[in-house]
């Protein structure tokens, strides 16, 4: 009777020395760094994941509730949607899912392809959903030959929170590399 009681006072004292982590810490992201994005054709798409990949950072898409088709994102048709979407700055295109929780971040990198000089208008419902007080905050966007335009100034007064860095533009081919070097040159490290 001794030795089993000898055993289960062991048993007992060796399940107690085990750690085990809170719940809150269990569920914390992998990463300091968001990289978020919107993508109607796949091309900012394949910059984010790079961006991601090399910062080993977590990765968040803004999908929206409603599709775009090819003749919604047809920009000589002054009736497609996204035309009329960014003639409307007022327009607030659904988000399908749940937003992220951006607590255990400080870091955001925001990707969008640039319509017409701006910023899509899904990627501006985003930022004015979502507390970014005390975040960095950098943009890059995809285009063949479009600058910047006036989309940084945008989401920094749509968001009226954090500390938004200059944003560059990249494109299909740019490498992990470049991205990485791109946010180093930021002061952002993984």
């Amino acid at each position: 009777m001794k030795k089993l009681s000898a055993l289960l006072i062991a048993l007992m004292l060796t399940v107690s020395c085990v750690p085990f982590a809170p719940a809150e810490e269990a569920a914390k992201p992998a990463s300091h760094i968001l990289v978020v994005y919107f993508s109607a054709t796949g091309t900012t798409r394949g910059v984010a994941e790079k961006l991601a990949e090399g910062l080993s950072a977590d990765l968040y898409e803004i999908v929206p509730q409603e599709p775009y088709t090819d003749a919604d994102l047809d920009w000589n048709d002054s009736t497609s949607r996204t035309s009329i979407e960014t003639e409307d700055r007022n327009c607030r295109p659904a988000i399908a899912g749940e937003l992220p929780d951006l607590a255990a971040y400080d870091t955001l990198f925001i990707g969008y392809p640039i319509w017409w000089g701006d910023t899509p208008r899904i990627v501006s419902n985003f930022v004015e959903q979502v507390d970014l007080t005390g975040k960095t905050l950098a943009v890059f966007f995809t285009s063949g030959s479009s600058g910047l335009g006036s989309s940084m100034k945008h989401l920094e007064q749509q968001s009226g929170a954090g500390k938004w860095l200059e944003g560059k533009r990249f494109t299909a081919r740019t490498t992990v590399e470049a991205l990485v070097n791109w946010a180093k040159g930021l002061g952002i490290e993984p």
